[in-house]
């Protein structure tokens, strides 16, 4: 049964956002980061990061896998900020814009980095991401049983 401290949540959470993958080695009760290879393809692995991998090859089952939200998922919680918290109509309206176009992401970010929400949203998806970790530390349990 997989467990982790508010602590190694937090540090999970926060890779994830960073663009990392983390994996949690079960018997050391650690965790390690790397970049998201569909995000880094042209990425040298150090290493320290390979020996990881090998380790991870050797011994499957001692290592949890957490992955950030896909895109679907970020783009949800992205509309879920606006409805329940983005007050000002023309901002609303703006944000839900910039969601229904080519590269959502970047141009909610543009829009939210500029406007009195950015702490929020910031505090949001943070916790929104605490979540999904403690989701996947389920799933994982669930599929250990």
């Amino acid at each position: 049964m997989l467990s982790l401290t508010e602590k190694e949540v937090d540090i999970i959470a926060t890779q994830l956002l960073k663009g990392m993958i983390c994996f949690y080695q079960i018997d050391k009760k650690k965790v390690h980061q790397m970049p998201d290879d569909e995000d880094y393809f042209n990425y040298d692995l150090t290493p320290e990061e390979e020996d990881i991998l090998d380790e991870i090859d050797e011994d499957p089952d001692n290592f949890a896998e957490f992955t950030r939200m896909e895109p679907a998922q970020e783009h949800q919680m992205m509309q879920d900020f606006v409805d329940r918290k983005v007050k000002e109509r023309n901002l609303a309206e703006d944000l839900v814009n910039a969601l229904s176009k080519p590269k959502a992401a970047t141009g909610f970010k543009f829009l939210i980095d500029g406007s009195k929400y950015k702490n929020e949203w910031v505090e949001y998806r943070k916790d929104k991401y605490l979540d999904w970790v403690k989701e996947q530390v389920d799933a994982f349990n669930f599929a250990e049983d």
